[in-house]
């Protein structure tokens, strides 16, 4: 996978919102008072009067000496002293102090009219409200239609800028929005909906958070935060035990909580090995559970050919599946009992005598990268790759390698990638020398079966859903790569 450069920049919808309303007129509140000797040009009192005429228009009474005369507005603060003693400073039209005096189609100067006028803009929007003729007051029916269109368009103006706005504002921040106003679906299932059978394994040190993910992993409950955030906003302190755990699925937080809780639920003598989980990752679960000290454990697996397994280590053959074991049973025993189970798989899948080890290998490669339905088409990635001797370059053998597999995220640190370990296939070409993981029987089974297709190269572009795009070409990967990164910007807790 190529280097993972910055961000793409993306235009700023409050820039144009700021265009849209940098050219208003300034609200009527912040008018000075006004100058009555003379209307402003391009008024309604300017039209009536010349409509008049001099026969019928009524003489004007004398201006008021006292009166202050009109201010213009200009842009810069430091024009506020050019205001009259007294009187309140205008509010500026622009915000820049260039060209302030200099006015412009899109920042017309605003000269302040009577107290019955309105004000100018010059190539402004008041352009539009201007009479058209010297009859302009002989027709109310058609101005008032005239007027009524200009506030639509102006309506609608202001509507699309805050819509362009706010479709932004819902794609970047929409779940948030709607988690807070509780819009879309609820969190939790509803009392009743609890069937069939769900087994949850909680581990030594398990916390709220921890616990929350596994039920709903587990199909228990319907969100993965649901659990943890009726123990926080309920204020509960609850200690959990280790141990596999029967509960139901589709259960109520509350519900699969009080589940946890009942002793009678807790499977005795009962241990899990999880898909995709390494040696490492399992022992320890194991000997806290079985109440058998850990370096009996780690004593049972350091010879694989006890166990009539030829290879360099039993990394892989620890089927994943849930385990019941009688009371007393021995590390041994328990490890010889899930390489049983691994063969059982492997001879299911047809896997020939002799290939296991490779088999394995290719399904826990399949296993950590690909989710379930993709599992045919990254086998058919991994063989087309070995068969053309292209590096697999799969970032989870350079993390199993570096030991950072289980830190929770997808990408991989440089060190990781570039550490000379047999397991490391950025470095190395072909197979890493053991499998990485623990395999179900739908990874062997597509390390068998892989998909028919072209592909070279596959990226998940959606973590929450483990949508995957799988590609020929090294242009189409890096697509897909750059949608991965749009997703991990908009999710930056997302794991990535």
């Amino acid at each position: 996978m190529s280097d993972r450069d910055s961000a793409t920049p993306r235009h700023d919808p409050d820039s144009r919102l700021g265009d849209l309303f940098e050219n208003l007129p300034a609200p009527s509140g912040q008018v000075p008072t006004p100058d009555t000797s003379a209307p402003a040009p391009g008024t309604r009192r300017a039209a009536r009067e010349a409509a008049a005429g001099d026969g019928g228009a009524m003489p004007r009474p004398a201006a008021d000496p006292s009166a202050p005369s009109p201010v213009p507005v200009r842009a810069s603060a430091d024009d506020a002293d050019a205001a009259p003693a007294g009187q309140p400073s205008p509010t500026p039209v622009r915000s820049s102090a260039d060209a302030a005096d200099t006015p412009t189609r899109a920042n017309p100067r605003v000269e302040w009219a009577p107290a019955e006028a309105e004000p100018v803009l010059g190539g402004g929007l008041d352009d539009l409200f201007a009479p058209q003729d010297e009859h302009v007051d002989a027709h109310p029916k058609k101005k008032r239609r005239k007027g009524c269109l200009i506030a639509l368009i102006i309506v609608l103006a202001i509507v699309g800028g805050l819509a362009a706005g706010g479709v932004w504002v819902w794609n970047t921040y929409g779940d948030r929005v709607s988690e807070a106003l509780g819009w879309g679906e609820p969190k939790d299932w509803e009392p009743g909906q609890a069937n069939g059978e769900a087994l949850v394994t909680i581990k030594s040190g398990d916390t709220g958070q921890p616990v929350s993910t596994a039920l709903y992993e587990a199909g228990v409950t319907k969100t993965e935060d649901v659990v943890y955030d009726y123990i926080v906003n309920e204020g509960l302190a609850v200690t959990f035990y280790p141990g596999v755990y029967r509960l139901q699925k589709k259960m109520t937080a509350e519900a699969a909580l009080a589940a946890l809780e009942n002793p009678e639920n807790k499977m005795a003598n009962t241990v899990s090995v999880s898909e995709g989980s390494t040696i490492v990752s399992s022992l320890p679960g194991m000997a806290e559970i079985l109440g058998i000290p850990l370096e009996d454990f780690e004593a049972a697996v350091k010879d694989p050919s006890a166990y009539g397994v030829d290879a360099p280590s039993l990394e892989g053959w620890l089927f994943p599946a849930v385990y019941e074991f009688d009371p007393g049973v021995t590390a041994p025993q328990v490890i010889q009992r899930m390489v049983d189970r691994t063969r059982e798989s492997l001879a299911a899948a047809g896997v020939p005598a002799g290939d296991e080890e490779r088999v394995l290998t290719i399904a826990s490669i399949i296993q950590r990268e690909g989710r379930l339905d993709d599992f045919p088409k990254v086998s058919r990635v991994i063989q087309n790759r070995l068969d053309i001797d292209m590096k697999l370059q799969m970032d989870s053998t350079a993390q199993y390698g570096y030991g950072s597999l289980h830190e929770g995220v997808v990408s991989s640190s440089k060190e990781a990638l570039e550490s000379d370990n047999p397991w490391n296939t950025y470095v190395h070409t072909g197979l890493p020398v053991t499998p990485i993981a623990a395999s179900s029987d739908a990874a062997i089974k597509a390390a068998m079966q892989p998909a028919d297709g072209p592909w070279l190269y596959f990226v998940t572009i959606n973590l929450a859903t483990g949508e995957t795009q799988f590609s020929e070409t090294l242009a189409e990967h890096e697509q897909g790569i750059e949608k991965w990164r749009e997703w991990c910007r908009a999710n930056p807790d997302g794991g990535c």
